[in-house]
């Protein structure tokens, strides 16, 4: 397993794990890569440091074993595509009229409900701000027809 820094055309960082080098080049050119603040599948990598060790092992932490490490990403990311199962199956997508909606349901203009869509990473944080309850879900939506 690698980790990646990786970014998006928004200038959100963050990392992700890949099974080798040659794996992180393929996902991301099938669009399987997917920025989890804005959603854009437009990621590159970023510039790293190499990671480079001590002497001595003296207060470095013990690796993980890379089967568990292997099996910890998959779970992970099996979670997440069952919460997103359970998203678009249970609530209503409003596409990028999300916050507009969530602040008409917060203010009590609109049936309450449970919805899902799009924002921006500033959008989400104006909605936190006003104290309107969001959860950003990483990963792509896979359900096109809600």
């Amino acid at each position: 397993m690698i980790l990646y820094d990786l970014t998006c055309p928004d200038d959100h960082r963050f990392e992700s794990w890949f099974r080798n080098s040659g794996a992180v080049e393929k996902l991301i050119k099938a669009g399987q890569v997917v920025c989890p603040i804005c959603g854009s599948k437009k990621v590159q990598k970023a510039p790293m440091a190499p990671m480079i060790g001590k002497s001595s092992d003296e207060g470095v932490p013990a690796k993980p074993r890379n089967g568990e490490l292997v099996a910890a990403v998959e779970n992970a990311a099996q979670a997440i595509n069952q919460l997103r199962e359970v998203i678009e199956k249970n609530f209503e997508h409003v596409g990028g009229k999300f916050s507009e909606e969530a602040r008409r349901i917060h203010y009590g203009e609109a049936k309450k409900r449970g919805i899902y869509g799009e924002a921006s990473e500033q959008d989400t944080r104006a909605l936190l701000d006003e104290g309107i309850e969001v959860h950003p879900i990483p990963g792509p939506r896979r359900n096109t027809t809600n």
